[in-house]
C-alpha cells in the first residue's frame, strides 16, 4: 500500500462517515448509523493495515503516521460512544476531527522509510500507541464539548445529562491513558531498564494524567462549572504538549525518543 492511495481510501470512509452522521440524527434506529460508520472505520483500517504491511513495520513511527491512527481511533472512538450513550452529535464530531487529521496529511505527505530503531522494536511499542490514540481521541471529544459548553454558558447552565457526558468521556479516556502510561512504562523497562526516566514526553504526561484526575477528584465538590470546563480544556493543552509539542521544545531535542 502506497501513501498515495490513501485519498482513495479516505473518500470512501469519509462517505461512510458522513452518512452514519446524518442517520444518527434523521434515523431513531441506532443500528443504521452504527454499521454504516463501523463501515467507514473497516475501509480506513485497511490502509493502515496495507501501509502495514508495505513498511514492513507498524505504522507509528512519524507524525503523519500516528495522525492516520489518530483519524481510525477519532471514528472508532465515536461509534462507541454513539453506541453506549446513544449522543448523537458525537458521530458528526468524530466525522469532522476524522476528516481533518486526514486531509492534513493529503496535503502535507511525509516520507516513510522502513527503519525502525531498536528502542522502538518493542511488544509493548504497537499496544501503548494504539491505546494512546484512543485515549487522545475521547479527550479530545471532552475538550470541544467543554469549550462549546463554556462559551454559552452565559446563555444557560449546562444540563445535568451533559455534565454527566463529560464525566463519563473523562472516565473513559483517563482510564486508557493510565493504560497507555503503564504499558510505556513496561516498555521502557524493556528498552532503557528503567521504568521512568524523566524524559519530556513521560513528564508531560504526567502532568496530564494529574491534571485529568484532578478533575475527576473535584468534580463533586466544585459547583462553578466554568472552572471545570476551563479544567478540561486546560488538561487538553496539557496533552497536545505530550503529543507533537515536545518536538518543539529544546530540552527534548536529541535526548527524547518521542521527537518525531
Amino acid at each position: 500500500m502506497m501513501w498515495e492511495q490513501l485519498i482513495w481510501f479516505a473518500i470512501a470512509s469519509t462517505l461512510f462517515w458522513v452518512s452514519g452522521a446524518v442517520t444518527a440524527w434523521r434515523d431513531r434506529r441506532q443500528g443504521r448509523a452504527i454499521w454504516l460508520s463501523v463501515t467507514g472505520s473497516l475501509i480506513f483500517f485497511a490502509f493502515i493495515v496495507g501501509m502495514w504491511m508495505s513498511l514492513d513495520r507498524p505504522p507509528m513511527r512519524t507524525m503523519g503516521e500516528t495522525r492516520l491512527w489518530y483519524s481510525f481511533f477519532l471514528s472508532i472512538a465515536g461509534i462507541l460512544v454513539y453506541a453506549r450513550w446513544r449522543y448523537k452529535w458525537i458521530l458528526s464530531f468524530s466525522t469532522m476531527m476524522s476528516v481533518v487529521f486526514i486531509c492534513i496529511n493529503l496535503f502535507k505527505p511525509e516520507i516513510h522509510d522502513k527503519t525502525l530503531m531498536p528502542a522502538l522494536q518493542s511488544v509493548w511499542f504497537v499496544p501503548h500507541v494504539i491505546v494512546y490514540m484512543f485515549a487522545y481521541a475521547l479527550l479530545g471529544a471532552v475538550a470541544v464539548f467543554a469549550l462549546y459548553m463554556w462559551l454559552r454558558s452565559s446563555r444557560r447552565e449546562p444540563a445535568d445529562e451533559e455534565m454527566a457526558m463529560c464525566d463519563n468521556l473523562v472516565r473513559v479516556g483517563w482510564s486508557f491513558l493510565t493504560l497507555g502510561m503503564i504499558m510505556g512504562a513496561l516498555w521502557a523497562k524493556e528498552a532503557w531498564g528503567d521504568y521512568w526516566t524523566w524524559d519530556p514526553k513521560e513528564t508531560w504526561a504526567a502532568a496530564t494524567w494529574l491534571s485529568y484526575l484532578l478533575y475527576l477528584h473535584i468534580r463533586g465538590h466544585v459547583k462553578d462549572q466554568n472552572t471545570l470546563f476551563a479544567l478540561l480544556i486546560f488538561s487538553f493543552l496539557l496533552l497536545q504538549m505530550c503529543w507533537y509539542g515536545i518536538n518543539f521544545l529544546p530540552s527534548a531535542q536529541g535526548v527524547s525518543v518521542h521527537t518525531y
